[in-house]
């Protein structure tokens, strides 16, 4: 992807959009800016207002987040009143990190993720799954046979093919192959949408 295209099924924006949907985040809005998008939600119980930045074009050529940007981060922080933030970009600075631990900014890189467990991963994108089969077929299936996305032992639908991998991958507990599925889910999510 060119350096300066923005788009809806960025890694780093799916990585944004996957801790949103497993935190149950509420009230999302999008706001882009120069280096990226940034995130506004609030936390179901507490009404916490947050701030996820999402750093994917940065000015400087090294792609490594340093303390200018944590700084500007922690003033639109003070501004505008937030509770949490969470800085998610593919590389931080030593000195950008030791910020971001110092303000209490969550960092959240291309090597770093939250712990997530298969059991809220896969309930989350059971949700996510219905909803985009209500969107496609004007339904949920309740069983296996209402679902028309197999035709002669071949996947006719993506969804179909996503659920039924997540669901392997979910019985086994591998983590990583079920945050793929996911991030394909929310990139189908994202498109139906644009």
């Amino acid at each position: 992807m060119p350096e300066g295209k923005r788009s809806p099924n960025h890694p780093l924006r799916l990585k944004a959009e996957m801790i949103i949907a497993i935190r149950d985040y509420e009230n999302v809005a999008t706001h882009r800016h120069k280096e990226g998008i940034d995130f506004v939600a609030t936390q179901t119980e507490s009404d916490e207002k947050i701030l996820i930045r999402v750093i994917t074009k940065l000015r400087s050529s090294s792609r490594t987040v340093g303390v200018d940007v944590i700084n500007e981060m922690v003033d639109t922080m003070k501004r505008e009143d937030y509770d949490k933030g969470i800085l998610i970009s593919e590389r931080f600075s030593t000195a950008a990190k030791e910020q971001m631990r110092r303000e209490d900014i969550q960092i959240i890189s291309e090597d770093f993720t939250p712990r997530l467990g298969p059991v809220e991963l896969y309930s989350k994108m059971r949700e996510y799954i219905d909803s985009l089969c209500k969107a496609k077929c004007e339904q949920v299936p309740e069983k296996k046979s209402d679902c028309k996305g197999i035709s002669e032992g071949h996947h006719t639908c993506e969804i179909r093919l996503i659920s039924n991998n997540a669901s392997f991958h979910f019985e086994r507990g591998w983590v990583n192959l079920l945050k793929q599925d996911f991030n394909k889910l929310i990139s189908m999510r994202n498109q139906s949408i644009e």
